[in-house]
């Protein structure tokens, strides 16, 4: 009952069905929204860990996702700060989060383009704000002389919060530059795990690069001043979700002769699923409909995960006498469809709780064979189906 009657205030004053976004201006359904996707965040950490142990990740990859997703969880944290007097008279501020009720389930990119800008500017305006002891006090005296909701001091608090937030850092930002971690070799050649993420704008959705490459420059990569930003800047220049693995793999082994891009992965997190607060079509709609989960537990988290591996390398010219290597990648051998998705193989999994899996696994609807079902219990434990 919960679930539809969050569904019904979203549906009936925010959602424009002309329109992929939406506004949350209900303040106990944006609460609701931040707090279904602390949950998710938590439960994300829990499945990498699952697929670590089924070998589908190594410790490394672990980590790093993990300190993505935990970058992710602060983000919405410093969200729901900024938006914690939604629908309260705060002056002529602004309170209400916009997301995408289509393509995603998460807050649009200019979310995070915004708080991207204020938090270059959290130092100057935390120094002219009241301290929260202050603003405290504050309204205790108004509750008590003036007999009022101090709501603007309410709202004064939140923005406070939320530019504390923005000042600790480690939040996942619209783009999350490379980083590079060293796994093996030291002198002509030499391996490394390169990772950087970005918001995908045209989806709204956080997407999660990995690349495994082996350098043979003069210079290790991490320590070359030339090279290294050049990578950098093409890689975050080729972070589109609409580009395929292959593309990207190929033009960064032709744009560098002496690296060599060994296996390229990347992790859509998302779409999230909610019968409260999304309009996706497909099967996943239909479950959380006919599941009526309680509070917390109406939703699905899609997951997909993209790889593709050097097969094999073959050398090529370079000027007049000299042969630079490039790499063969694999494509998916099935029924063409490598050609296709550019990618040696593309896995799909969802998340979710048990009330929407028992709805899944009874209805069975087609196409969701081949997905991996990562069913969370009550107590946070997930199971792998």
């Amino acid at each position: 009952m919960m679930a539809v009657a969050e569904g019904t205030a979203v549906a009936a004053e925010h959602v424009d069905l002309q329109k992929d976004h939406a506004g949350l201006t209900d303040l106990f359904a944006s609460r609701r929204y931040f707090r279904k996707f602390e949950g998710i965040t938590g439960h994300l950490t829990r499945v990498a860990a699952v697929m670590h142990a089924s070998g589908e990740l190594s410790k490394d990859e672990v980590e790093i996702l993990t300190t993505y997703v935990q970058g992710l969880s602060y983000t919405f944290r410093a969200l729901s700060m900024k938006y914690l007097l939604t629908g309260r008279d705060a002056g002529h501020a602004t309170t209400t989060l916009t997301m995408d009720t289509l393509e995603s389930g998460f807050p649009v990119f200019n979310e995070l383009l915004v708080m991207a800008n204020d938090a270059q500017q959290a130092d100057r305006h935390l120094s002219t704000m009241p301290g929260p002891d202050a603003l405290k006090k504050q309204m205790v005296e108004q509750i008590i002389s003036a007999r009022e909701i101090p709501t603007r001091l309410q709202f004064a608090l939140s923005q406070r919060l939320y530019y504390q937030e923005l000042q600790r850092g480690h939040l996942f930002w619209a783009q999350n530059d490379p980083q590079i971690l060293w796994l093996e070799g030291l002198d002509e050649r030499r391996r490394y795990l390169v990772h950087w993420a970005v918001y995908d704008s045209q989806v709204n959705l956080p997407t999660v690069y990995l690349m495994e490459v082996e350098d043979d420059g003069r210079t290790p990569l991490a320590r070359d001043q030339r090279r290294w930003p050049e990578c950098q800047a093409h890689l975050m220049g080729q972070a589109l979700g609409g580009l395929k693995l292959l593309t990207i793999a190929r033009g960064f082994d032709e744009a560098f002769d002496d690296l060599h891009p060994k296996r390229l992965r990347r992790l859509h997190l998302g779409p999230m699923y909610s019968h409260a607060y999304t309009r996706q079509t497909g099967p996943m709609r239909d479950v959380l409909a006919d599941a009526r989960a309680p509070e917390g537990q109406d939703w699905a988290l899609a997951w997909t995960d993209e790889v593709l591996e050097s097969e094999r390398v073959k050398e090529e010219r370079s000027g007049w006498f000299g042969t630079v290597e490039r790499e063969v990648f694999a494509l998916d051998p099935f029924s063409g469809r490598g050609a296709d998705t550019g990618a040696t193989r593309t896995e799909r999994a969802v998340i979710l709780p048990e009330r929407p899996y028992q709805v899944l696994a009874e209805r069975n609807p087609p196409g969701f064979t081949s997905v991996t079902k990562y069913v969370v219990n009550p107590s946070g434990r997930v199971l792998r189906y």
